[in-house]
C-alpha cells in the first residue's frame, strides 16, 4: 500500500537517497529542505511521487508553514523521517554562539518541532524515524555537541514512543555511520577538518581508514522498517560501514 513519507533534509544526501528509494517502490514522498531549488532539483528528478515544499527546521513558524503546505496535498503523514543535521566538528571552548545554537536548533529543536506538526496528520500505523549517529557511542573528538544533540535525540525518541503508543505511532532512532555518494563534499572548513582528523587520531581513530556506507545500501534498511509487523518495535538500529569482501 502506497505511503506519505515527509523527509527533511532531502535535497541531498541520505534525504535524497530515501525519497529516490521510497518513490521508486510507489510511495508518495515530500521532501523539506533549506534551499528550496535543492529539493525541488530532487523532486524534478523523481518525478510525479514527489513534492518540494521549503522547510528550515530549526524555525517554528517555518515549519508551520510547511506542514500546512503539506496538508493541503496529503491530509495524513504516514511516515516522518527527521534526517536534517548540522555536522560540524568544534571545540566547545572554541565555539562561536552560531555553531552552538544553530548545531542545537537543527539536530534536536528541529525533530521536535516537525513531530509536533506532524502527529496530528498521523495516526495508527504512522511511523517517526530519527536519524541519530554512531557517534553517540564512539569517543569522537570535535564533536561534543553534535553529539550531545544526537543524544538528546535518542531520549527525545524513546519518551515520545510511550507517549505516542495508543494512537499506534511508533518512533524508531536509526543510528547512520559515516556514508558516501558520489559528488557528495563536505563543506567544513578546511582547517577545522585538518584539526578534527588530527584529533581523531591521537585518540586512535583513523578517519581515512573507517570504511563508509553508500546511502543508497541504507535505504535497504528503511524499506525493511517500514514493513514491520504491527506486533513488532524496532527501538534504535546501529549502523554502520564495513568493508565488503
Amino acid at each position: 500500500m502506497s505511503k506519505v513519507i515527509v523527509i527533511t533534509g532531502a535535497g541531498i544526501g541520505l534525504g535524497r537517497a530515501l525519497a529516490r528509494r521510497f518513490a521508486e517502490d510507489g510511495h508518495q514522498v515530500v521532501l523539506l529542505g533549506r534551499t528550496l531549488a535543492k529539493v525541488e532539483a530532487a523532486a524534478d528528478e523523481i518525478g510525479d511521487k514527489a513534492m518540494a515544499v521549503k522547510c528550515d527546521v530549526g524555525s517554528p513558524d517555518s515549519v508551520r508553514e510547511a506542514f500546512a503546505v503539506i496538508a493541503e496535498r496529503h491530509p495524513r503523514i504516514d511516515v516522518l523521517i527527521n534526517n536534517a543535521a548540522i555536522f560540524e566538528p568544534f571545540l566547545l571552548a572554541d565555539a562561536k554562539d552560531e555553531q552552538i545554537i544553530n548545531t542545537l536548533n537543527i539536530n534536536l529543536a528541529g525533530p521536535m518541532l516537525c513531530m509536533r506538526a506532524a502527529i496530528p496528520m498521523m495516526g495508527n500505523g504512522s511511523h517517526i524515524f530519527n536519524i541519530s549517529s554512531e557517534s553517540v557511542d564512539v569517543n569522537m573528538p570535535h564533536l561534543s555537541v553534535y553529539q550531545a544533540s544526537k543524544a538528546g535525540v535518542e531520549r527525545l525518541s524513546k519518551s515520545l514512543n510511550l507517549e505516542l503508543e495508543s494512537q499506534g505511532i511508533r518512533v524508531t532512532n536509526v543510528r547512520a555511520g559515516a556514508m558516501f555518494e558520489e559528488g557528495k563534499t563536505w563543506d567544513a572548513d578546511p582547517e577545522a577538518q585538518m584539526a578534527f582528523g588530527k584529533a581523531a587520531l591521537e585518540r586512535g581513530i583513523n578517519l581515512r581508514e573507517r570504511p563508509l556506507s553508500q546511502f543508497t545500501s541504507v535505504t535497504e534498511v528503511f524499506s525493511a522498517l517500514l514493513d514491520l509487523p504491527a506486533d513488532l518495535h524496532a527501538d534504535t538500529i546501529s549502523l554502520h560501514g564495513r568493508k565488503a569482501n
